[in-house]
């Protein structure tokens, strides 16, 4: 059951509430309460902490830290926990602010937030709030009987009075935004024989299912073969497994009047390589292939919880990607959905196949922007670490929306170039492309070129998630495994647009 974020009274947390976090930012003259000061039932707390115990403490507020004042006999205990220096707190200050009392209360079935002051935006904090609590408390025990889930049953926020209305608005959005998340993680961490192309496609109609303005559809064998994605039906003939392109629609009322965003992701239930294959230990991990699928399609079904203002489009073409006896070659040639032709030069180049048909046909869409998600590149790894995305774009105005949005979700991208002198890394002698590139050079670059060959004169932005979306370990509010990158910076560009 997931954790429950819910507003309360100051009142309510003299009751059944063990555990009381108050907000402590770090400051030249020592730590110091959020606002000045704060109210605990049967406590009382000075207006400002005494420094001479802080440092005692070795507590100086950075963020995430805490330290617990002495216990009252029966009251609730009460934990400081650093938020950082003042300047500088937004949603991701408060996402890792509500995950370190998650792991706080520890087995304690209820704790409370206390926020003293007025709030500068209390609908994005009680956000942000929320989903750093639930992600924080995400487990996926589907494969371990033995394992208890988290004891931490509600999160009470207290917040000022007047940020009522606001602040549970907040905790709204941030409950649906954290479920979509934590539905991407399930899918990227079922074991791969279990989430087979079929499997998928069954999991996302039934959460899409019933949906106000969503609808799904899922293309079969026979129909991607009618629709020529030769890309897709390429990769997909090394497996016994059949390869699907799930559709999914987002309309809302007016939709005719409004943007039309299509967003693509890579759904490669398992890649072992293909012919190309890969070590034993690059397998072990690849049944987060699919992480954009999981991402575009997750983000689909929280757009009409949150009223998203525009039209949205998610095309996720899938399949396994395995050595068969009629898997492809090294030197075949394969020919997309748009006519061009890709020799593959390397069958483990394949997220990039898939994606050429699906891209091609977000372009026939003609829409106002298209977005792509793909664990594409281990060089993007190389680049950029295991928590910051690689972001190719062909247009100024679209990366830059993507990067605010992305900077408000808390999942860091950094630009990257695709610069027309490297084009003739990916030129072929027989085909109109190849998919590698110049062996040991830019390797992340050269697959956004390919992909950019597939998007016409729509602006478009591709992320190359292959670094976080997939977490070695338990930190913050990430659980060792897939994390779910890239759905709430969907949901924050999609949303974005009823700002402009």
């Amino acid at each position: 059951m997931a954790l429950e974020v819910r507003l309360a009274e100051t009142s309510a947390l003299s009751a059944d509430v063990s555990v009381v976090a108050l907000p402590v930012l770090a400051g030249d003259d020592g730590p110091a309460l959020l606002g000045g000061e704060a109210t605990v039932p049967g406590r009382e707390l000075p207006d400002r902490l005494d420094t001479a115990w802080c440092e005692r403490q070795g507590f100086t507020a950075k963020l995430g830290q805490s330290a617990t004042l002495e216990a009252s006999p029966g009251a609730a205990k009460v934990v400081l926990v650093g938020l950082g220096k003042a300047d500088g707190v937004g949603p991701e200050r408060w996402r890792r602010l509500a995950a370190a009392v998650v792991k706080l209360a520890g087995r304690e079935s209820s704790a409370a937030l206390v926020l003293p002051v007025p709030l500068v935006d209390p609908v994005a904090v009680g956000a942000a709030l929320t989903e750093g609590a639930v992600l924080a408390s995400y487990r996926f025990g589907v494969y371990q009987g033995a394992v208890a889930p988290p004891a931490l049953e509600q999160l009470l926020l207290v917040g000022p009075a007047g940020d009522d209305g606001a602040l549970r608005e907040g905790i709204r959005k941030g409950t649906v935004t954290a479920d979509a998340v934590s539905f991407a993680r399930d899918l990227v961490n079922t074991a791969p024989s279990d989430l087979t192309p079929t499997l998928l496609a069954e999991r996302v109609v039934a959460r899409l299912d019933g949906l106000a303005h969503t609808s799904v559809e899922v293309w079969d064998e026979p129909r991607i073969e009618a629709e020529r994605l030769g890309g897709l039906l390429g990769v997909a003939r090394g497996s016994s497994e059949p390869p699907r392109l799930i559709w999914g629609e987002y309309a809302p009322p007016g939709a005719e009047g409004r943007a039309h965003v299509v967003i693509v992701g890579k759904g490669i239930t398992f890649d072992s390589g293909g012919l190309s294959l890969k070590t034993a230990d690059g397998m072990t991990t690849m049944k987060t292939d699919m992480s954009g699928a999981a991402a575009v399609l997750s983000a689909l079904s929280a757009c009409a919880a949150l009223e998203v203002p525009v039209r949205v489009t998610a095309i996720a073409p899938c399949t396994e990607n395995m050595p068969g006896s009629r898997a492809i070659k090294p030197g075949d040639v394969l020919t997309a959905r748009n006519g061009a032709t890709i020799e593959v030069l390397n069958t483990d180049a394949e997220g990039r196949l898939v994606l050429a048909d699906g891209l091609s046909l977000a372009v026939e869409l003609q829409p106002d922007a298209i977005i792509d998600l793909a664990t594409l590149t281990g060089a993007a790894v190389v680049a950029l670490g295991r928590s910051i995305a690689c972001l190719f774009s062909s247009d100024d105005e679209l990366a830059t929306r993507v990067r605010a949005a992305s900077d408000r979700a808390g999942e860091p991208l950094w630009p990257m170039p695709l610069p027309e002198e490297y084009a003739d890394h990916i030129d072929s002698e027989i085909a109109d492309m190849k998919n590698t590139g110049a062996a040991g050079q830019a390797g992340s670059i050269a697959a956004a070129m390919l992909l950019a060959r597939f998007t016409g004169s729509v602006p478009w932005v591709h992320l190359d998630i292959a670094g976080p979306a997939r977490s070695a370990e338990n930190s913050g509010y990430l659980t060792k495994g897939g994390t779910g990158f890239g759905v709430r910076t969907l949901l924050e560009v999609l949303g974005s647009y009823g700002t402009d």
